[in-house]
């Protein structure tokens, strides 16, 4: 799925956990498909839910099976993930290979958060801050009647959640140490990117631990000699804003209205939706014009000087008194969401 942050988008990969008894869902979203995510992520869906199911039917995805099902035997389970099993003490039933009817209940709910929770991209602040919103849904979406059964699913939960097995007073850490090859520039490949670590050849031997969200470079004795976010974390793309402001030219009207409104920076959303049509498309075009030597949120930073070298009526050239507004709202505040 996608979200938006900071004016840029962001792919979101979501892991859900579904119990068909209730209908009672869970979703955390990642910044990827990798061991690290989904295990962190399972831990998350098992804090959530206040305790670990007694079995987890699961699809044949690469962090958890090393070899499906087929005419020579059972799945196979990564040592990984059967180290995270044991510890957790869940049974685990991996389905056949393409049989997404062994576990339609999820399937299901895959699409239901699609459709319900990401049919417009919602705005974060971060990756908790979406895993927070998207739990607060769901406590609002238990309170709907069962599908089936004639009772609320907040109640059927309530029964449900009483079989879960307790949750361990040891945290279980998910990380992966590997040995690091370096190229003749000092660099090692992460992620599909390149890692330049200096003076890496001082040592004989460096390792780089990978969490979720993060990695560090090690040496034999432990020190940490680099220590940043995966570069997965950082992945963004830009909104296509010169292409929406060009629709908007023509239609100045369905601003007030649009899914992009809420993504625009502060000072550039409050400067187009004057209630002057006339004067909207003006101030879009004014924008467009920008666009060539800015992007938005560098318009939204320099908003004054830009827009002032534009607008002939410099004493007032926003009919918004900013001096007001901006105290109450600093740039990129986290008051308004739609700074970000």
């Amino acid at each position: 799925m996608e979200a938006v942050h900071e004016g840029e988008i962001v792919d979101v990969h979501a892991l859900i956990m579904s119990f068909p008894a209730s209908n009672t869902g869970f979703v955390v979203p990642l910044p990827s498909e990798n061991q690290e995510c989904f295990l962190s992520g399972l831990k998350l869906l098992f804090k959530q839910a206040g305790g670990i199911p007694l079995s987890i039917r699961i699809d044949n995805l690469t962090p958890a099976v090393k070899k499906v099902r087929g005419s020579e035997g059972e799945a196979q389970l990564t040592d990984e993930f059967m180290a995270f099993k044991n510890h957790y003490g869940f049974k685990v039933q991996v389905c056949n290979p393409r049989s997404g009817h062994e576990k339609g209940n999820v399937e299901r709910k895959v699409g239901y958060v699609r459709y319900n929770f990401f049919s417009v991209p919602p705005v974060i602040k971060d990756f908790d801050d979406l895993t927070e919103q998207l739990y607060q849904k769901f406590l609002i979406d238990r309170k709907r009647m069962h599908y089936r059964k004639e009772a609320i699913i907040e109640d059927l939960w309530a029964c449900e959640q009483k079989q879960l097995l307790k949750l361990p007073d040891n945290d279980y850490s998910v990380f992966k140490q590997t040995t690091i090859k370096f190229n003749k520039y000092n660099e090692f490949k992460l992620d599909q990117h390149l890692i330049h670590v200096p003076k890496a050849k001082n040592y004989s031997q460096l390792y780089c631990i990978t969490f979720w969200n993060e990695f560090k470079v090690i040496t034999n004795e432990g020190e940490v000699l680099l220590s940043d976010a995966r570069p997965y974390m950082r992945k963004r793309r830009l909104i296509p804003w010169k292409d929406i402001l060009k629709d908007w030219v023509y239609k100045p009207r369905v601003v007030g209205h649009s899914r992009y409104r809420e993504y625009l920076p502060a000072r550039v959303r409050e400067y187009l939706l004057t209630p002057s049509l006339s004067l909207r498309k003006q101030r879009i075009n004014e924008i467009i014009t920008l666009l060539v030597q800015y992007d938005m949120k560098g318009i939204n930073e320099q908003f004054y000087e830009l827009i002032s070298k534009n607008d002939e009526v410099v004493s007032n050239p926003y009919d918004v008194e900013w001096s007001q507004y901006d105290a109450l709202q600093p740039i990129g505040g986290e008051n308004h969401e739609g700074n970000h």
